[in-house]
């Protein structure tokens, strides 16, 4: 099994198409080509057809090859409360994190179901289930993850904790990795991704100020 990064330029799949029909269009062009002439001596068989027919599918097969999925972008839009449970000394609370996810590529992508990792200095805070699914090409969905989070963790950043509400800034840190197939024709592609995302929000109003969202995706070849 091989894997590497991809981050190659969008490549139209109706190009790849008609050339794929091109291929299987030439096969009834033949009565159009002048007649193969006969040699003397060792039999060499041409066709122009034939020519044509694998040039077109070599194209085919290259442009379908180069068409390398792009990295999907991820996107916080919101946090809100589902459930808030005071359980002195600490606090354990529910939530749902809305996250808009945008797939570029020219190729359906399917994914298996998975768990985003939230972090607090540098401490494990919670995770947000994230459900198996599927996505169309190049385009664009929004996905609602319940998330968790354990109180008695973030009690053990108590003093940072306040300071934090005190300013109404508190930054998270989240990373999942989602894996799945996508397939681009006849051919299936397993392939796995990233995601590091760098949050700042209001502890208090949970409105998300500032992310950063960086991704990288691997291509199983086999």
């Amino acid at each position: 099994m091989a894997s590497h990064s991809v981050t190659t330029p969008h490549l139209s799949i109706s190009f790849i198409l008609s050339l794929t029909l091109l291929s299987q269009n030439l096969t009834h062009l033949s009565f159009l080509l002048p007649p193969a002439k006969k040699k003397m001596g060792k039999k060499r068989n041409w066709s122009w057809t034939s020519a044509l027919v694998g040039a077109a599918s070599a194209i085919a097969a290259t442009a379908i090859i180069s068409a390398k999925p792009k990295d999907p972008t991820f996107h916080l839009i919101s946090i809100k409360f589902t459930s808030f449970k005071l359980k002195p000394p600490v606090v354990d609370t529910e939530l749902i994190l809305t996250v808009h996810v945008t797939n570029p590529n020219v190729a359906p992508i399917h994914y298996s179901s998975t768990a985003m990792s939230i972090f607090y200095e540098g401490s494990l805070l919670g995770s947000a289930q994230v459900d198996a699914g599927s996505q169309q090409p190049r385009s664009c969905q929004v996905l609602r993850l319940p998330a968790r989070l354990d109180g008695l963790k973030l009690a053990h950043h108590g003093s940072r904790f306040i300071s934090d509400v005190a300013k109404r800034e508190m930054v998270l840190d989240a990373s999942v990795d989602i894996g799945g197939f996508a397939r681009v024709l006849w051919w299936s592609h397993k392939f796995k991704v990233h995601v590091d995302s760098h949050l700042t929000v209001d502890p208090v109003f949970l409105d998300v100020l500032d992310q950063e969202n960086t991704s990288q995706l691997e291509l199983f070849l086999n």
